[in-house]
């Protein structure tokens, strides 16, 4: 999707947009193309909205209606990966040792995670580690590639407290996870384009139960951003070009250092390293 006009034209108008169209562009850039190429009210459906409200989107777009939205759709856009884009930009190597590609791409990795850093500020991470150091118990969930960082949160919390747990695969046993929360356990969930179906149904559910949300997104925020207590929202320029899981790693560093600083977990990490030992 990558240097796509239409794309990058909703990207840019998404933060002055009503929740309404709001919403439509969160559906459309969350399965670009495709959800583009159907009828206005199939979208609508999608996004929970009228008919009008999508269609005050594209004139608000400047486009003669919804099919014109289409065509200009169909024009620009290209039907391949991110990865698949940035490693066939030129015919030559993008990845060859010292090429213009490589330092663009390092220079891209630098750029967005100084702002994902930026972005993370010291009200957010207090009040997150607040929930995440006083909760009766942690659960941490992602998608289908930001849910190595929530195993990585997991992995490091679980050294600094007891409760801290995956929230599980299976359906069964997602329900009884659900069953037994309460207003006093937290969960954390990274949700990125596309935004995950699974992440979103367990946790709204566990927010139906009382549970306290704490969401690290992207710029275009995940659906679920209305039910966060804690929400981290990475800069656009964080999503460069194959997505690097580096910025969700790094804000999870973040948490977990304001986090240890609020339990003093010297003796627990102690105990845990004389049980590595002798097992």
């Amino acid at each position: 999707m990558e240097n796509d006009p239409v794309a990058d034209r909703l990207s840019a108008v998404y933060p002055e947009l009503p929740p309404g169209e709001r919403t439509i562009v969160r559906v459309l850039l969350d399965d670009y193309p495709f959800a583009a190429l159907g009828s206005l009210r199939a979208l609508a459906e999608r996004a929970g909205v009228s008919p009008p409200t999508a269609s005050r989107l594209f004139d608000r777009l400047g486009y003669g209606g919804f099919a014109d939205f289409q065509a200009a759709v169909r024009d620009g856009a290209r039907d391949r990966s991110r990865l698949l884009e940035f490693v066939t930009r030129s015919p030559d190597s993008p990845v060859a040792a010292g090429s213009p590609e490589l330092r663009q791409a390092a220079e891209d990795l630098r750029a967005g995670l100084d702002g994902t850093l930026a972005a993370a500020t010291d009200p957010l991470l207090d009040t997150a580690a607040a929930l995440l150091s006083e909760a009766r118990t942690v659960w941490a969930l992602g998608g289908p590639l930001s849910e190595l960082a929530a195993e990585y949160l997991i992995r490091q919390l679980a050294s600094l407290r007891p409760g801290a747990h995956r929230v599980p695969d299976s359906t069964q046993a997602r329900a009884r996870t659900v069953l037994d929360l309460k207003g006093a356990d937290a969960v954390v969930a990274y949700d990125f384009r596309r935004y995950s179906s699974g992440t979103a149904r367990f946790a709204k559910a566990a927010r139906a139960r009382g549970a306290r949300l704490v969401l690290v997104t992207d710029a275009w925020e995940s659906p679920l951003a209305a039910e966060a207590e804690v929400l981290i929202r990475l800069p656009r320029e964080a999503a460069g070009p194959i997505a690097p899981l580096a910025h969700e790693i790094a804000v999870t560093e973040l948490l977990l250092v304001a986090t240890a600083a609020r339990l003093s977990p010297a003796e627990r990490l102690a105990d845990l390293d004389a049980l590595i030992q002798t097992l």
